[in-house]
């Protein structure tokens, strides 16, 4: 994978990032207590759903920072090599994920 793949990759995943959280938001929103429309069991139900919306925008989050960061190594030419060792990091690796930014050894 090339420097430009990974950027061009790592910007259309940004976008379907964007995209989940746009799709999402109403999952997010707090749940109000409307006794008479929405029972007990719904209602915790709907909190339930609502953190488990939040724990996905979290990890959304996490991956936003991996993504910015691999951007920044592909920027200043240390994309494809371990953060930890400096060995470079198997292709493989990097075209299942190219925000990795260490290599298996490491990351182990």
């Amino acid at each position: 994978m090339t420097e430009d793949e990974a950027r061009q990759a790592l910007i259309a995943r940004t976008a379907q990032l964007d995209a989940e959280d746009r799709a999402n938001t109403e999952a997010r929103d707090p749940v109000t207590l409307q006794q008479d429309s929405v029972g007990r069991l719904s209602r915790m139900d709907a909190m339930q759903q609502q953190a488990m919306a939040q724990a996905t925008e979290r990890r959304r989050g996490q991956e936003r920072i991996r993504i910015k960061a691999a951007l920044a190594r592909i920027d200043e030419g240390e994309w494809g090599y371990c953060a930890t060792c400096g060995e470079e990091i198997a292709e493989a690796r990097l075209r299942h994920d190219p925000s990795v930014a260490v290599c298996v050894g490491c990351a182990g």
